[in-house]
C-alpha cells in the first residue's frame, strides 16, 4: 500500500472562526504565496481555497467575511508555484451557470499546465443563494446535474452539449480547452446524499470533518455503492486529518493538535492509510507565516516519507 499524498487548505484566505489563526488577520498576498511556495517545495500534492460569495450577518462572526475567491486565488498562486495542484474545495457550483465555472476553471487548467483538481460541494448558506438567484431548497438536485455539465463543458470537446431539467446548452464554443484530457472532479461533503453522489459520479471524495472513527463506514459505503452501480476507475478518497505540530511546541496548541517528534506523528497518520484514505488534508498550528512555513518544510522532510 503506497503511503497517501497530503495537500493543504491554504491560510489567510478563509478566515472562520474555526480555524484561523490571529497571524491571518493581518496577512495577505505575499503570505500565500510564500506558503504556496513552500507547499510546492515540501511534496505537498495540492494547495486548496475554498468558495463563499457573501456572508450574511447573522453567521459573519463565526465564519467572518474573509474569503478568497478561489479561481482568482488559485490563478494568482499558480503563476508562482510549478508543480503542486490547485484545488477548489470546494467551488459551491450550483451558484454559477455551469458555462461561467467551465470558462473560469478551463482557463485556471490551461494556464497552470494542467494542474486543476475540481472540488465541488452543495453549500449551506441560503442568503448565498437567494441573493444570486439559485435555487437553495433543490441545490443537490441541480449539484446532481452540475456535475453531469461539467463533465461535458471541461471535456475535450469544443462544442460541449449537455441537456437537463435546470440546464440547457449545445453549440456553443469554448477555448481554451483544459490541460488535461479528464479534469479530477472531487465531491465534498459528508451527509449520505453527499458520500452516494461521490461515489457514483466523482472521481474522489473530500469529507467534511469526519473524525477517524466515522471515517471506515464511510469508505466502505463508497465502496459499495460503486461496486453496485459497477462504476470503475481511478478514485481518490480524502481525509482532514486533526490539527498538528510537528516537534514539540512551546505554546498552546490546543488539546485536539497532534504534537510530537515526526515518527510519533507518521505513526499516528498511517492509521488513515491503513483505513484506505489516498490523500491527507493537514492543518499546522502556527504564529505566523514563518513557523507555518517551517512547519511545512519539517512535515515534509521528516514525517512524510514515514507515512
Amino acid at each position: 500500500m503506497s503511503a497517501p499524498a497530503y495537500g493543504i487548505q491554504l491560510p489567510v484566505q478563509s478566515q472562520s472562526a474555526l480555524y484561523a489563526e490571529p497571524w491571518e488577520a493581518s496577512a495577505g498576498p505575499e503570505d500565500l504565496a510564500e506558503i504556496a511556495r513552500a507547499a510546492d517545495r515540501s511534496g505537498f500534492d495540492y494547495i486548496a481555497c475554498c468558495d463563499h460569495v457573501a456572508i450574511p450577518r447573522r453567521l459573519a462572526t463565526a465564519m467572518s467575511t474573509v474569503w478568497y475567491d478561489p479561481v482568482a486565488t488559485l490563478g494568482f498562486l499558480a503563476g508562482v508555484t510549478g508543480r503542486v495542484r490547485l484545488l477548489s474545495h470546494v467551488a459551491v457550483v450550483g451558484l454559477r451557470h455551469p458555462l461561467l465555472t467551465a470558462k473560469q476553471y478551463a482557463t485556471l487548467d490551461h494556464l497552470s499546465g494542467g494542474r486543476l483538481v475540481l472540488g465541488v460541494g452543495a453549500g449551506h448558506v441560503r442568503e448565498e443563494f437567494d441573493a444570486l438567484g439559485a435555487d437553495f431548497a433543490r441545490r443537490g438536485q441541480v449539484l446532481d446535474e452540475c456535475v453531469d455539465a461539467l463533465r461535458a463543458a471541461l471535456g475535450p470537446e469544443e462544442f460541449p452539449e449537455h441537456h437537463g431539467e435546470h440546464y440547457d446548452f449545445e453549440g456553443l464554443g469554448q477555448r481554451p480547452r483544459p490541460a488535461q484530457s479528464r479534469v479530477p472532479l472531487w465531491v465534498g461533503g459528508s451527509s449520505p446524499a453527499a458520500v452516494r453522489r461521490a461515489a457514483l459520479k466523482g472521481d474522489g471524495w473530500l469529507p467534511q470533518g469526519d473524525p477517524r472513527d466515522r471515517l471506515p463506514a464511510q469508505l466502505a459505503r463508497i465502496r459499495e455503492l460503486r461496486e453496485r452501480a459497477g462504476v470503475e476507475g481511478p478514485f481518490t478518497t480524502g481525509a482532514i486529518t486533526e490539527p498538528l505540530y510537528v516537534g514539540t511546541p512551546a505554546h498552546d496548541v490546543g488539546r485536539r493538535t497532534l504534537s510530537g517528534p515526526p515518527q510519533a506523528l507518521a505513526a499516528s497518520l498511517r492509521a488513515y492509510r491503513e483505513m484506505g484514505v489516498d490523500q491527507i488534508q493537514v492543518r499546522f498550528r502556527s504564529r505566523g507565516r514563518a513557523e507555518l512555513i517551517d512547519q511545512m518544510a519539517a512535515f515534509g522532510a521528516d514525517v512524510a516519507p514515514h507515512l
